[in-house]
């Protein structure tokens, strides 16, 4: 079927289908492969109209140039080799393959048997189930960049949809679409609240997992790749692939960074049961970790069913190759790696400095990029916090913990609380790390919302249709009597209270904050802390509807809160403050105003502490007080530097109580702090 076309023998590099003035370049990897044939369709995507054979090459690339070949060609491919699961070998040319380099998808999967590969499935077409790869011409992206450090950065975590589905835009015909984040009320929104980057939960193409299709529901949050390099065709409208760019461009004009979340853990195949889509058809044990004594069995350190195997140099290539795309052509900032420990998992376990870790930080197209760890997977050995290498940030849930069970009342939290308010240092300052190398966060899109830390003591993810047994069973949650939303006035003022507590914490410690979606308007799951499969009202942040979002006083706490922190020159900097700094002064003290003792650090009942920093190069001191007991406490103020203030008084800047008494005309004197409140004081 190929006598229409000038075929020829290609280039190896680069992978994936590449076009130029005279036709396109097509270069796929198979070590084990027998055959491989480029499956060409018409514009419908339903009709296969060549097969046309590749070329070997003897680093087992396939490669072939077209001539004449036209953008926005459609194709996919068969590989054709060895079925036998027990050598690892899983070839079957009667299912058409997503090439791994693919840069955008046409038409939908479909979950059908024709994806099975057991008995009389194994040579049913797969064809017209799978979505066909598009040739589509790139370019390098050449918007200016916000380039903003570490140390000034404040991460908004959300999803594409989830945002925007029920948030007031200009236009609703954007929501749920990357369109949506470039509209100019929704970039208002987040540039007011003080954010610098967000930081976008997958927007790789990603499938529905055969279960969650059975009940009738949707991998919303997308944890699920099937392509690393095309943008999820369903947040687009037209043209995925330039709507992102375009997005992206837009926040970038606004000063606002773009951070995506990117699964190199696993893939969309699932199991040993699982589909051929893409990976697994093309060469199944480079692609993937099988088990050495049963290689038809996948190892799974993921949780998901396979894990990548980033033991192989083309595995390493693919995700370095996808890393440079995103950051290069697609303009994104920077990459928070889900379950990152897979990334240098070997044979005998994690280890920081693998091929992986080496390869990026050498790389000079990536030396800007940022670089994020969720420093846990489920294998032996997979909980990794602080093992990360710099330039690597870490996503901190012993901070998380702390943070929820010290505002919870629980006993002995108090140097903790200290340890990673202060920078959690122990993590990190090791390997001579900076002081941001924590990513602070309370919630996540996986887990409770602040609305329903505070509201509720079980979860409620009945909706999942898995017995409410999925989800953590542990979140340090608190109700504050009342079981649920719907709870009297007093409660919900009180439940209030404790989510600005949480966030001042948050606003205010050392390290990279990040705030989740729907935070500053009090979002609720409905107590679902699971909501992957909720493509619905419960996984949306539901936005005040009788106000506008930034008229929710949790939105005006926080912009208080960051203005505060961008105010401060100790939110500034990269190192950890110690006894010894040459500009700063930290001291812990008691509520007599004086250096906590190791007997106050380790007393059960002792729950209330300040937090008082000198700033002797701008003269300035700032002074932070907890309280989190469920009684006043009466706090002596520490004395003002002479040299810091004239009139040496202090002033309350923020509370999180409602109308505060200022009682501080002079040093020394005593302030209330009311039961379960926070206090921010400065000269």
């Amino acid at each position: 079927m190929s006598a229409r076309f000038a075929i020829r023998p290609g280039d190896c590099h680069p992978m994936g289908a590449t076009l130029d003035n005279n036709g396109a370049n097509f270069a796929v990897y198979s070590s084990t492969a027998t055959k491989v044939e480029l499956c060409l369709f018409d514009n419908s995507g339903h009709t296969e109209i060549a097969r046309i054979p590749l070329f070997s090459d003897e680093q087992g690339i396939w490669h072939l140039y077209i001539k004449g070949l036209m953008e926005n060609q459609l194709y996919g491919y068969r590989i054709y080799g060895e079925y036998a699961p027990e050598k690892g070998l899983r070839h079957n040319p009667n299912k058409l393959l997503v090439d791994p380099y693919a840069k955008a998808l046409f038409g939908e999967f479909s979950h059908s048997d024709s994806h099975r590969n057991d008995g009389d499935y194994f040579e049913r077409d797969s064809a017209c189930d799978m979505p066909k790869c598009k040739v589509i011409n790139f370019s390098t992206y050449r918007a200016k960049r916000p380039s903003i450090p570490w140390h000034k950065t404040v991460i908004y975590e959300c999803h594409v949809k989830g945002i925007s589905e029920q948030f007031p835009l200009n236009n609703a015909a954007h929501r749920g679409r990357y369109a949506a984040l470039c509209d100019s009320n929704f970039i208002n929104h987040i540039k007011t609240l003080g954010v610098t980057a967000i930081e976008l939960l997958p927007v790789h193409a990603f499938l529905d997992e055969a279960f969650v299709h059975s009940r009738k529901l949707t991998n919303f949050w997308g944890y699920n790749s099937l392509n690393f390099f095309t943008p999820h065709t369903h947040y687009g409208q037209q043209n995925a692939h330039l709507e992102f760019k375009q997005m992206v461009s837009t926040l970038h004009a606004h000063h606002i960074e773009v951070i995506i979340d990117v699964v190199f853990n696993h893939t969309a195949e699932g199991n040993e049961n699982g589909p051929l889509l893409s990976l697994r058809g093309f060469d199944n044990g480079a692609y993937y970790r099988l088990h050495s004594d049963d290689p038809s069995l996948y190892i799974n350190d993921t949780g998901c069913g396979n894990t990548l195997n980033l033991d192989h140099p083309k595995t390493v290539q693919l995700v370095l190759d996808s890393l440079r795309y995103w950051y290069n052509i697609m303009g994104v900032d920077g990459f928070r790696f889900d379950l990152a420990p897979i990334l240098g998992r070997n044979k005998t376990g994690f280890n920081s400095l693998h091929t992986f870790f080496q390869t990026i930080a050498q790389d000079p197209s990536l030396k800007n990029a940022k670089f994020i760890a969720e420093p846990w997977d489920i294998g032996p050995g997979g909980y990794q916090l602080g093992q990360f290498i710099a330039p690597w940030r870490e996503w901190n849930d012993q901070y998380r913990d702390t943070v929820r069970r010290f505002w919870r009342g629980d006993a002995h939290m108090l140097p903790h609380f200290a340890h990673y308010f202060h920078g959690s240092n122990r993590h990190f300052e090791v390997k001579g790390r900076a002081s941001t190398s924590s990513i602070n966060f309370i919630t996540a899109h996986d887990g409770f919302t602040l609305c329903d830390l505070v509201s509720f003591n079980h979860k409620y993810n009945f909706a999942n249709q898995e017995q409410n047994n999925d989800g953590h069973n542990e979140n340090y949650s608190y109700n504050w009597g009342h079981e649920g939303l719907d709870a009297p006035s007093d409660v919900l003022k009180l439940r209030t209270k404790m989510q600005k507590n949480m966030l001042l914490t948050l606003c205010l410690s050392s390290g990279v904050p990040m705030l989740t979606g729907g935070v500053e308007c009090g979002n609720s799951q409905d107590g679902n802390n699971n909501a992957y499969c909720q493509d619905n009202p419960i996984g949306w942040v539901n936005w005040p509807q009788i106000q506008k979002p930034h008229e929710h006083e949790l939105y005006i706490f926080i912009t208080q809160l960051l203005a505060i922190r961008a105010q401060y020159s100790l939110y500034r900097q990269n190192h950890f403050i110690h006894d010894n700094d040459p500009r700063y002064t930290v001291n812990w003290c008691d509520q007599h105003g004086q250096i906590m003792t190791d007997h106050a650090w380790h007393n059960e009942a002792t729950k209330a502490l300040g937090y008082h920093i000198i700033d002797r190069e701008d003269n300035c001191e700032l002074l932070l007080l907890f309280n989190a007991s469920e009684q006043e406490v009466k706090f002596e103020l520490p004395v003002l530097r002479p040299t810091t203030s004239q009139n040496a008084s202090w002033q309350i800047k923020l509370t999180t109580c409602d109308s505060p008494v200022n009682n501080l005309a002079e040093p020394k004197h005593f302030i209330r702090l009311s039961a379960l409140s926070a206090w921010v004081l400065s000269n």
